[in-house]
């Protein structure tokens, strides 16, 4: 029997810290690649184009977003939780539409995706990190539809924001999406390091 008082982990939040790790492993598992690849093979390594730096501008600029929804769920206030959540997916949105341009500056950099076992391991993870910020949309999503389906007068503003689960969702998706910023930073930096030395 649990001790009366004792505060238990969710297990929604165990689930992300499994999959946090999960996705941690995999990509330092790539970037320990690159590095063997690079060291084996004595290939150069591929420039960063300018736009994974102006993604970066991008993918940060969500996370702040994201954090000001959740100070404004905390605060009651309707208005600006759902302007800062639409903010944080259209910002997302721009973050993969110039993904997908940057890998065009790749290309046309003749690093294309066959160009080089590094050009390839480039693609490769920024591609991983790009399928995993695609995953977390449908959630992003989820709190934009439940706000439109039940945010409809102050009764039904008040249930949403009293609501326990709510506010946990939330504080799941903030890490989640968080952890996605932090990666890309690290990728960037790695990448940028490489390149350097």
């Amino acid at each position: 029997m649990i001790p009366p008082g004792r505060n238990l982990i969710h297990p929604h939040f165990i689930i992300i810290t499994l999959i946090i790790a999960g996705i941690t492993a995999l990509f330092l598992g790539f970037t320990g690649a690159y590095i063997y690849s690079r060291v084996q093979q004595g290939i150069a390594p591929v420039q960063i184009p300018s736009l994974f730096y102006f993604n970066t501008l991008l993918i940060v600029a969500s996370s702040i977003t994201l954090i000001y929804a959740k100070k404004c769920y905390e605060n009651d206030d309707s208005l600006m939780f759902k302007v800062s959540l639409w903010c944080t997916l259209l910002l997302t949105i721009a973050f993969l539409i110039m993904q997908i341009k940057a890998w065009d500056q790749l290309t046309a950099a003749n690093a294309g995706l066959t160009s080089s076992t590094l050009a390839s391991y480039m693609y490769l993870i920024s591609g991983l990190h790009f399928l995993h910020l695609v995953a977390g949309i449908p959630f992003l999503g989820y709190f934009l539809y439940n706000m439109h389906i039940r945010m409809k007068d102050p009764v039904t503003v008040l249930v949403y924001f009293i609501d326990p689960e709510r506010k946990r969702s939330l504080r799941i998706l903030n890490i989640y999406w968080h952890f996605l910023d932090a990666l890309w930073i690290y990728l960037i930096l790695f990448f940028l390091v490489n390149y350097m030395i």
